[in-house]
């Protein structure tokens, strides 16, 4: 890709994202989701292989309308009541069409059906972005909103993502595909929390973006797309690989490894609403997560495969590990000793 124009996809990347998390009214919402849509089609679609146009389409026609849900929505608000501040959402009909519009721009169910297709024709590092960066802006309009939002409604969603996402993780065997539903499955424990405390549904944002970017820059620095390769990646890079199975342990929330934290803090959240039922049945959900993280743990570092395979054995990659991957893998292990602190900020 030529380097202007990837600098300049990139800037309007981080504008996007700066405009709609900034405004308070919903054109400049809108305008700044519309930035960010169009700003990464030319990064999906860089390989011009048919897989990564038909993502590029997909992810257009989908963002395109979730965007005119938004817009439609806001103005509807604005018919009514004749605000169009961001937090002065109060027309019922309006909040369900934002959610809808939220949720299709997430890939919540029922709208995640583009979600798994988009990343697997994505490069690694695009893909990364379509389950970080792009999240941050629907998110934080969520939670601007979220006094207005219908609890029981997202909490259906909430839970038809976690179970889905769950399910649908366990047969796959390209990594890319597994990480999407593992972020559909995680966006249920975003959704679920929001209409109670959205300040934990931003840190429960902000670390599932930590462990996704560990996990995507272990895999772009082993060249790892399918299961298969992956048995065999240890030998490039074992330290890296050992890390790389702690992060997955960590997305699958097992203690003492970060991420833990947001899901215990969830499952607190919910017990203090008197909502023991939804808590057992969306921790019981996350098992099934756990399974797949289990497995692509497995075949990370403990396993050699069992089988001839038709890759050629690896061996070591010469250049050394970057500096931001020890950070954000750091972080993603080691930071549950922290969360005294990380609480008295939310």
């Amino acid at each position: 890709m030529n380097p202007h124009a990837k600098l300049i996809t990139t800037l309007s990347l981080f504008l996007g994202t700066t405009i709609t998390i900034s405004s308070n009214h919903w054109v400049m919402a809108w305008t700044g989701l519309e930035i960010n849509t169009l700003a990464i089609i030319p990064l999906i679609s860089k390989s011009h292989h048919p897989r990564a146009i038909e993502a590029a389409i997909k992810y257009f026609l989908v963002q395109a309308a979730a965007s005119a849900l938004v817009l439609f929505s806001s103005m509807t608000n604005a018919w009514y009541t004749g605000q169009w501040d961001l937090t002065q959402l109060t027309h019922p009909t309006s909040c369900l069409l934002l959610t809808a519009a939220i949720a299709m721009k997430l890939g919540l169910v029922p709208f995640h059906f583009w979600f798994p297709e988009v990343l697997q024709g994505s490069s690694l590092t695009t893909a990364l972005l379509l389950s970080t960066v792009m999240k941050f802006p629907p998110i934080t309009i969520l939670f601007m909103t979220s006094h207005s939002l219908n609890p029981t409604l997202l909490t259906t969603m909430a839970l038809a993502s976690a179970a889905l996402g769950g399910w649908m993780g366990l047969n796959q065997t390209q990594i890319r595909k597994i990480l999407a539903f593992s972020s559909i499955s995680h966006l249920g424990w975003m959704a679920i929390i929001i209409v109670y405390n959205p300040k934990l549904t931003l840190l429960t944002f902000y670390l599932y973006s930590l462990m996704t970017t560990t996990v995507f820059i272990t895999l772009n620095t082993t060249k790892t797309m399918t299961l298969s390769t992956m048995m065999i990646s240890w030998t490039k890079t074992p330290m890296l690989n050992a890390t790389l199975m702690l992060t997955l342990l960590s997305l699958a929330g097992l203690p003492p490894l970060t991420g833990f934290l947001p899901k215990w803090l969830t499952i607190q959240e919910l017990t203090k609403q008197e909502m023991t039922t939804v808590a057992t049945v969306i921790s019981m959900l996350s098992l099934l997560g756990l399974f797949f993280y289990l497995r692509l743990a497995y075949y990370s570092t403990i396993t050699l495969p069992p089988n001839s395979t038709n890759h050629m054995k690896q061996w070591h990659i010469n250049k050394s590990t970057n500096v931001l991957t020890a950070i954000v893998a750091s972080l993603s292990i080691l930071l549950l000793p922290l969360s005294p602190m990380i609480l008295t900020t939310i």
